[in-house]
């Protein structure tokens, strides 16, 4: 927070005012422990998606990894690859990579009013 004395006009004299400023709060960030508390995964296996960069995370002020609101539900997809599709860790990235190019030009189709149930070279 910051203080900055500023002068606003008052009848015909100049008289001091003071503003408050706030600095943007950061978005609300899950500890690893959370994570791990909702998603029901080992703290180093969510580290090592991390490292894979299946999932992405931050690190805060101390350098403990911190992450999205949304982890949970990353980490509940890869899940559902994993054990689904019987993957390897390390392809889950180009399958997730491909489910979301997947999503954007839906999501393009739905927008231009093209019909999602022809395929576009028709």
């Amino acid at each position: 927070m910051s203080t900055h004395a500023t002068t606003a006009r008052t009848d015909t004299r100049y008289a001091p005012v003071t503003s408050v400023h706030y600095e943007l709060v950061p978005a609300r960030r899950l500890s690893l422990e959370t994570v791990a508390d909702r998603t029901g995964l080992h703290p180093d296996l969510i580290r090592r998606f991390v490292a894979l960069g299946l999932v992405d995370a931050g690190r805060d002020h101390a350098g403990r990894l911190v992450f999205a609101p949304s982890a949970p539900a990353v980490l509940a997809r890869i899940e559902r690859l994993h054990a689904g599709m019987c993957l390897n860790y390390a392809s889950i990235g180009l399958v997730l990579d491909l489910l979301d190019r997947i999503d954007r030009l839906e999501a393009a189709l739905r927008r231009s009013g093209a019909r999602s149930d022809q395929p576009p070279w028709t």
